[in-house]
């Protein structure tokens, strides 16, 4: 008989932290959705987007060498073909600096375009090339830096015949790798157990142990110079303003929810957009000190893992299965679907 007992109680107690944990991960809903679902003709894995000094004309890349193209500002959008074994080769990166491009990928992939993507040209690249491309930034004529999956980073400044390698020595194989405006970096490890920064002028990255139990997502920088970190169950930390060793306390955006958290970018100053599975995004309006979800956007069966602003009225969230959300500033107000109390 107390065997019984014993075992309802456990049942009522798991009831009510069930419970407990719904009530806790209502969020506020957005009081409209301003993200427009775009069609595109490719259900492949897409990884990046990039506009050439036309605002209207811009790129996406992805696996099976997916290369899409779009002249009207992110509406619409068209596969353009280049003789590569499309499945072989995958799409990591894109960056455009004026008319002059770059694309990224593996099996140790580089590619040049001077014309705004109307040619593209491949680069040849070192045999003994640290690990594959996963990162090109395109910095000015004949300029670009380039970074592989084991954070080797190398420099241009004569279109690619020549490159200067920043770093002496590899950083492991990392998970994701982000660059701040002013050249430096961070680097998540494979496993989330640690991440490594570098900046200009150092020698060789330096690593730090996260700063708690949980592994770490993915980690980037604000403009303000602060770095965010998303660890696993949902977490988010950004650092001390003045003291970038330190972390801020953590935060939960959206309390007890199963999907992870998997980009974060800045529309403004102080308006964030946290991106995460199963069509979660969340936005902040006051820094990240409080956040309400857009249940417009719930019900897309895909994982938002990149989010991008090219200005505070141009931006576009990346999803799996070929999914694109455009950010539409001045579209019309919708009634969410629900209101959280």
């Amino acid at each position: 008989m107390r065997s019984r007992v014993g075992i309802w109680q456990r049942i009522f107690a798991l009831i009510a932290v069930i419970l407990i944990c719904v009530g806790c991960s209502k969020v506020p809903s957005t009081s409209y959705n301003p993200w427009k679902v775009i069609s595109l003709p490719t259900e492949a894995k897409l990884l990046d987007i990039a506009f050439t000094d036309n605002p209207q004309h811009g790129y996406l890349v992805g696996s099976n060498a997916t290369l899409l193209e779009t002249k009207d500002g992110g509406d619409t959008w068209q596969p353009v073909k280049l003789q590569l074994d499309e499945n072989k080769y995958r799409f990591n990166a894109i960056s455009f600096a004026g008319k002059e491009g770059w694309i990224a990928g593996e099996p140790s992939l580089l590619l040049h375009s001077t014309d705004g993507g109307n040619s593209w040209s491949r680069i040849t690249l070192s045999e003994k090339l640290p690990g594959n491309p996963i990162s090109v930034v395109a910095l000015g004529e004949n300029t670009a830096e380039m970074a592989t999956d084991v954070g080797a980073i190398y420099k241009t400044t004569d279109g690619g015949k020549n490159w200067k390698a920043q770093v002496e020595e590899a950083v492991g194989v990392v998970r994701n790798l982000e660059r701040s405006a002013d050249g430096k970096y961070v680097a998540v490890s494979a496993k989330g157990n640690f991440y490594s920064t570098w900046e200009p002028g150092l020698n060789a990255w330096i690593p730090h142990n996260r700063n708690s139990s949980r592994r770490v997502e993915n980690m980037g920088f604000a403009e303000n110079g602060q770095m965010w970190m998303l660890a696993r169950g949902g977490q988010l930390q950004f650092s001390d303003p003045a003291n970038l060793e330190k972390w801020l306390e953590p935060q939960y955006p959206e309390f007890a929810t199963s999907w992870g958290l998997l980009d974060l970018a800045y529309r403004t100053p102080e308006e964030i957009w946290v991106g995460g599975g199963s069509g979660n995004l969340l936005r902040s309006k006051d820094g990240g000190k409080t956040w309400e979800k857009d249940r417009e956007v719930e019900d897309i069966p895909a994982n938002f893992y990149k989010i991008v602003f090219f200005s505070p009225e141009k931006g576009f969230v990346i999803g799996d299965r070929g999914v694109l959300l455009k950010y539409e500033p001045n579209k019309v107000a919708s009634t969410p679907k629900s209101q959280a109390a």
